[in-house]
């Protein structure tokens, strides 16, 4: 078992949850082991509000893209720990944002095989 696949199983996420977990803690902030908790469980939640968003030609739709970002900012305004500050919280928003357009096709298909 390499490295990586040792990671899922210590973290306890799948590869999807595991690449929006990590976006989310580096290369900042510093996080107490219950605040790690805390966003994980915004990655597995933001990606649960995924699956009905990314419809067919959901890039090329305004409202989708709106719905989208929405969603993103809603799951860590709601679901990240007071370690995030502003600034951080917009950083992270954007960064989520991006990796979602550049690795998610019509229909919540991607780069991971679990979004149906």
């Amino acid at each position: 078992m390499n490295d990586e696949q040792q990671r899922y199983l210590r973290e306890n996420l799948s590869e999807e949850e595991l690449v929006i977990f990590d976006l989310l803690v580096r290369p900042a902030p510093e996080l107490t082991a219950e605040e790690r908790n805390e966003v994980k469980k915004v990655a597995r939640d933001l990606l649960v509000k995924l699956q009905g968003l990314l419809v067919l030609n959901w890039k090329e739709k305004a409202a989708s893209r709106s719905q989208l970002q929405l969603a993103i900012e809603d799951a860590l305004d709601n679901g990240l720990p007071r370690a995030y500050t502003k600034e951080l919280y917009r950083q992270k928003c954007a960064v989520l944002f991006e990796h979602i357009y550049e690795n998610y096709n019509g229909e919540g298909r991607g780069a991971y095989s679990q979004v149906a």
